[in-house]
């Protein structure tokens, strides 16, 4: 595995600790005054006046007595030359003549630095170079480390969820760790649990497909049989096989008009009046419930028709959504039974509440209402109708929900945002 980030960052940092520390040592030596000039100008004469003294009471002997109970630096400061040998390439900072006693006259010189000690890199002492380097590649490695441990953790992980592994997680593998690669690795997992509920669900939509499609293909292939054996049923079969047709283009239709909803491209910016979409539905269903003896009510409040119900969306869709409400309640409802749509207003909201008197949805197949193709306990199948109702709903900011009534019945409520509408 290539750990070029790891690199970078070992590096990067331990490149600008160096640079840090040269530049930190760089002002102080441009920007300071020299340690030896600022406070120990007078330590430099009385060192220089204790070497002249020696040297002029018994020469170079007696300083190199006198220097032998001196610190090793101090020594290695002082130099003592004949006056007449060259001077020395460094500058002193004080430097003195004097005569020893045989007559011989000597130089005693103070240097603030020496010449023989190790400066290191660029001047600096060779102990700060080794602190910097030791502890910049230290602190640079576990700082990469730290760093691209997870991130290499996600590279892996990234590679199990694309070859199909939408179990995998990284939240665990971070701990306790709490910044923003740790969000990252939670919103990773966000994104597996996704693909894994989105997958599950192209399953068995495709599964529950195939299974409703076969039942209308196995009728218009016994349809095309009997004609073949009877020509004298042709008439009856194709009257059979375009009814099959029908349903399959009605059924093509609704999947692609759910697969629009599940990638949000149903909704439009229009406006359109939510009241009038309602009364057009109960119109509709009540000369359908007249057959069986079903009342279709409708409930409005307010009524003043001065109302705006404004909603923004697509109207067509929240009709068709409303229409497949309320017809699955007139559908189930027993003869002689009774249908109420009730409509309200009420905290920047508008509130559809649809009540039948029919056998209700058992507790264990609630869950299943509002998928595709999902089947109740009882047998009752509920197809794609309140799957695009409750997709439909949801692109335009609503919500739709279900619960069992008491003795029977099923009340399922719509909620869409309200639009207000400024007076002109």
């Amino acid at each position: 595995m290539k750990r070029r980030l790891f690199w970078k960052i070992l590096f990067a940092f331990w490149l600008t600790l160096i640079v840090i520390s040269q530049g930190i040592w760089l002002m102080f030596t441009l920007l300071r005054p020299d340690q030896d000039v600022s406070y120990m100008r007078g330590f430099e004469r009385i060192t220089v006046a204790a070497a002249s003294s020696a040297v002029r009471q018994g020469g170079q002997a007696a300083l190199e007595a006198e220097q032998k109970s001196w610190p090793q630096d101090w020594r290695a400061r002082v130099q003592v030359q004949p006056a007449s040998s060259p001077l020395n390439r460094r500058a002193a900072t004080v430097s003195q003549t004097v005569n020893a006693p045989d007559g011989t006259a000597y130089r005693v010189s103070y240097y603030p630095q020496s010449a023989s000690r190790n400066h290191g890199l660029f001047g600096i002492p060779m102990e700060v170079v080794i602190v910097v380097v030791v502890g910049g590649l230290g602190f640079s490695a576990i700082l990469a480390w730290y760093m691209t441990q997870p991130i290499q953790r996600m590279q892996v992980g990234f590679g199990r969820l694309a070859q199909g592994n939408f179990g995998t997680r990284l939240g665990p593998a971070m701990g306790r760790r709490r910044d923003e690669i740790a969000d990252l690795a939670h919103d990773f997992d966000k994104m597996a649990v996704r693909l894994e509920e989105l997958v599950a669900a192209r399953d068995r939509l495709l599964a529950d497909v195939s299974h409703e499609l076969r039942t209308p293909l196995a009728r218009l292939n016994l349809a095309i049989g009997l004609a073949r054996q009877d020509p004298a049923k042709i008439g009856a079969s194709l009257d059979r096989i375009s009814g099959e047709a029908a349903k399959l283009d009605e059924m093509v239709g609704e999947l692609l008009t759910l697969a629009k909803l599940e990638s949000g491209q149903g909704r439009s910016e229009d406006y359109f009046n939510f009241a009038e979409i309602v009364k057009a539905v109960v119109q509709d269903a009540r000369y359908e419930a007249s057959g069986k003896g079903v009342d279709v009510l409708l409930d409005i409040k307010p009524d003043d028709e001065s109302f705006e119900w404004i909603a923004r969306g697509s109207g067509r869709l929240v009709n068709r959504a409303i229409e497949n409400i309320v017809r699955n309640a007139v559908r189930y409802s027993s003869e002689g039974g009774k249908v109420v749509a009730t409509l309200r207003h009420s905290g920047g909201q508008f509130d559809l509440r649809v009540t039948d008197e029919g056998p209700g949805i058992p507790e264990d197949a609630m869950a299943s209402l509002f998928m595709p193709f999902g089947v109740s306990a009882d047998g009752f199948g509920f197809g794609l109708g309140l799957a695009i109702a409750q997709r439909a709903i949801t692109v335009h900011g609503g919500s739709i929900g279900a619960r069992n009534r008491q003795p029977k019945g099923l009340e399922m409520e719509v909620t869409l945002p309200a639009i207000s509408v400024e007076p002109t």
